[in-house]
């Protein structure tokens, strides 16, 4: 079943941008909450901890949207990667995700590489040779640690998440009343 959730996003003052949370209630979401649209309190709660907007499939989508506004979008693709890489079970699908994660973040000419420091990077190249469910773990530690300290706090500062509590709040209201 999809769900999509418009909301009118303000960046410039000058400048409105339509985002659409376009998301798919299917097995491969990597999402624990299902519910089609956010609540007022789920909203709020983001604000709590970076893991519970995390946990949530719009919450995911807004803070997406604010890293690609800040051109760091790569990093929760990232992220969202090793979380899907290490639910694998098979060794050969393993070794294939581990090369495409590989190629599309780590590797120096990667169209999206991430930020990682040398040794952290000789180490996933090791590990490719014989890839664990494990072997972005350090990896993915960084970059969810640098969203966390960095990210994070701007973007519950952003218009963006604003915006949200703004909208989750006044839905909030009409469903009560």
């Amino acid at each position: 079943m999809q769900s999509t959730f418009f909301l009118a996003l303000q960046h410039n003052s000058s400048q409105m941008e339509t985002a659409c949370f376009s998301c798919l209630d299917t097995a491969e979401t990597p999402v624990k909450n299902k519910k089609s649209r956010p609540t007022s309190d789920e909203v709020n709660q983001w604000a709590q901890s970076f893991d519970k907007l995390l946990a949530h499939k719009y919450g995911q989508a807004a803070f997406r949207i604010f890293l690609k506004s800040e051109y760091c979008e790569e990093n929760i693709e990232f992220w969202l990667a090793c979380e899907e890489y290490k639910k694998i079970k098979s060794p050969v699908k393993l070794a294939s995700k581990a090369k495409k994660i590989h190629e599309e973040f780590i590797w120096n000419k990667a169209l999206k590489e991430i930020n990682l420091d040398y040794h952290t990077k000789k180490d996933i190249m090791q590990n490719l040779h014989q890839p664990t469910a494990t072997c972005f773990y350090t990896a993915q530690k960084k970059v969810y640690s640098l969203m966390e300290n960095n990210s994070y706090p701007r973007f519950l500062l952003s218009e963006i998440y604003q915006e949200l509590c703004s909208v989750s709040q006044e839905k909030s209201k009409y469903r009560k009343s």
